[in-house]
């Protein structure tokens, strides 16, 4: 039986893969893709606001520039599981998980197995982030192949009529780089003004590049449909409809985490704010045992955790279950 169980090996699930190293207890992280997969989603040429030394779990994070670039930080946290020697099970789903004697057992499935695999461990961790759960906008033609929600470089675009959905900081970066790539880009977004979150240092940006004309934007709108060849948008409350042609759309309108599993334990969630109900010190849910890391904690609002203070509650993961008293066997 296993000390914990963690699933997701991103960032904040390594960094507690780390702690359980660390504090010698016996520790498996399961993620359904690979390690570290939501930096995967980030744009091809994306450099982190923040520095190397912020984003470090264990070992120095060494690297060329000021700030680290995405090929930098999935170099860094693939050596980051080598060095310490992480038992991370990529390509492993868990669809279940379930109370079973002084534990839980997880039901995991690979691809390659015909069968599923049973692990059974005396904790839980849940470090599923919210990248792989986009806000969908819940609109006819959403599903059609030339709709994403997720933005990784601008090549495919070029000279090409792209809707980008949502005004925050994905939308805007991929805006900018779509129409230096020669892209005919519009935005639509349901507000008067790019959301407040957008970093300062791009704001400029992106409003001289909409004076320019070379960005079109259709403020207090919203998407009502999507067509092969056109979006069609109508303006807040109750204004006339507008058929945009479009080659591709890109949805970018944020992330919501998935916390089917954690309900499934009996973990309580807040339903105004997202957040699984949680001891902050100890991150330990109000199901014994069941603990939460990253960005889930974080609930709706996930500007309030990212890496570099998400990879704190590894080590109060683990310190928790250390201080718990020594179980003692029927044997005992």
């Amino acid at each position: 039986m296993l000390d914990l169980a963690v699933i997701g090996a991103g960032p904040c699930g390594l960094a507690v893969g780390v702690a359980a190293k660390r504090a010698h207890l016996g520790c498996s992280l399961f993620d359904k893709g690979p390690v570290a997969a939501s930096l995967t989603r980030y744009p091809l040429y994306m450099q982190f606001f923040s520095t190397a030394d912020k984003l470090e779990i264990g070992v120095p994070f060494v690297t060329a520039g000021d700030k680290p670039t995405r090929r930098e930080a999935l170099t860094y946290y693939r050596k980051v599981a080598e060095h310490f020697e992480l038992d991370v099970r990529q390509y492993h789903t868990v669809g279940q998980v379930a109370r079973a004697g002084d534990g839980f057992e997880l039901v995991a499935r690979h691809p390659g197995s015909a069968e599923p695999e049973k692990i059974r461990s005396r904790n839980l961790v849940l470090a599923t982030g919210y990248f792989e759960s986009p806000n969908v906008l819940g609109v006819p033609g959403e599903n059609l192949p030339h709709v994403s929600h997720f933005y990784v470089e601008p090549h495919p675009y070029w000279q090409q009529r792209v809707v980008i959905v949502g005004g925050g900081n994905s939308a805007v970066e991929a805006a900018l780089e779509l129409c230096r790539v020669g892209a005919r880009v519009s935005i639509v977004h349901f507000l008067g003004e790019f959301d407040r979150g957008v970093k300062p240092w791009i704001l400029p940006d992106i409003t001289n590049r909409v004076k320019e004309g070379r960005v079109a934007v259709r403020w207090c709108s919203r998407v009502v449909e999507i067509t092969p060849a056109e979006v069609v948008v109508r303006r807040d409350p109750d204004g006339d409809g507008e058929r945009i042609p479009a080659d591709f759309v890109l949805a970018l309108t944020g992330y919501t985490a998935d916390l089917a599993l954690l309900r499934s334990i009996g973990v309580a969630v807040d339903e105004k704010t997202g957040i699984p109900r949680h001891t902050p010190e100890t991150m330990e849910t109000n199901v014994p045992g069941v603990y939460i890391a990253g960005v889930l904690a974080s609930g709706f609002d996930a500007n309030k955790i990212f890496i570099e203070n998400g990879r704190e509650h590894g080590g109060r993961i683990c310190g928790h279950i250390k201080s718990k008293p020594p179980r003692v066997s029927p044997e005992g």
